[in-house]
């Protein structure tokens, strides 16, 4: 099964979806493993169309590839085999969109691109910071992600937005490395317009949203943004040169009702259709 209006053939298409159903660090509550099949799955009772934006992601050519296999106890080889999926989809000249998982997949990924874009900045929307230097002395892990991105990326590359939760040191630590906007979406015009055409990495933890509305996750956290900001601020990122983007944490057994899965299903529709703005077939 592929994701909703995905159906392209891999070499035509602009864009790749793939999954990478991986949730061996989970300091909470596990099962972001589930959430690519059943984001597709939940798909086929959204449309294709976003009435939002007034486009529709069969005018895009979005392949869908499915999941990776990923072994559980190695997490060393977990971030290889994402950095070589995503690796591939780069070279053949295609944007990767990668769906998690836990936020650790997202190091993989980031590696890949940086290889290709060495001057790489990261958009981070997020109720955690993610900046620990280890989590019970473990340097992979998905409170780590953005610390190991930091490794790499440097200094004032990092924009995180919506953060709410995190210890002391965190907040004081990226106060120094990173640009960190704590609650809410406030000065992302700002950064778009500071960015300009630089290439920028999209991670987007499902948790920056309130649980009230998306309770489907690992480490839910109160105090988050809306459905409606979040959509506003993806939107927002078609303005800029988005050369890979991520979709983690929805965890989607924790919500029976399946509400959570059919948010994550229109995020993913609206962060295709921003992405892909310029990828009309």
């Amino acid at each position: 099964m592929k994701f909703i209006g995905c159906d392209c053939d891999y070499q035509a298409a602009d864009i790749v979806v793939f999954g990478a159903p991986f949730d061996g660090t989970a300091s909470n509550r596990p099962g972001s493993r589930y959430a690519p099949g059943a984001m597709r799955q939940e798909s086929e009772a959204i449309e294709t169309y976003s009435p939002y934006v007034d486009k529709d992601i069969c005018d895009l050519r979005i392949c869908d590839d499915g999941d990776l296999e990923l072994p559980f106890g190695n997490l060393a080889n977990v971030v290889d085999i994402i950095e070589e999926c995503a690796a591939k989809v780069l070279s053949g000249g295609k944007l990767p969109v990668m769906l998690g998982g836990e936020h650790l997949v997202t190091l993989g990924a980031a590696k890949a691109v940086f290889a290709k874009h060495p001057d790489l900045c990261m958009i981070h929307f997020d109720a955690h910071t993610d900046l620990r230097d280890d989590y019970l002395g473990e340097k992979l892990s998905h409170a780590t992600v953005i610390r190991r991105c930091w490794d790499f990326l440097g200094n004032d590359k990092i924009y995180q937005f919506g953060i709410r939760s995190g210890l002391r040191e965190e907040f004081e630590w990226a106060k120094k490395h990173t640009t960190l906007q704590k609650f809410d979406f406030g000065g992302l015009d700002e950064v778009i317009s500071k960015l300009g055409d630089k290439p920028v990495y999209l991670t987007i933890d499902l948790d920056v949203v309130d649980p009230s509305e998306f309770c489907g996750t690992g480490t839910p956290e109160a105090g988050g943004v809306s459905f409606t900001a979040l959509r506003e601020a993806i939107e927002k990122m078609g303005k800029l040169n988005i050369v890979a983007a991520d979709l983690v944490e929805l965890a989607p057994q924790l919500d029976a009702s399946g509400a959570s899965t059919a948010l994550a299903c229109k995020v993913l529709r609206e962060l295709l259709l921003s992405v892909g703005s310029e990828s009309n077939a």
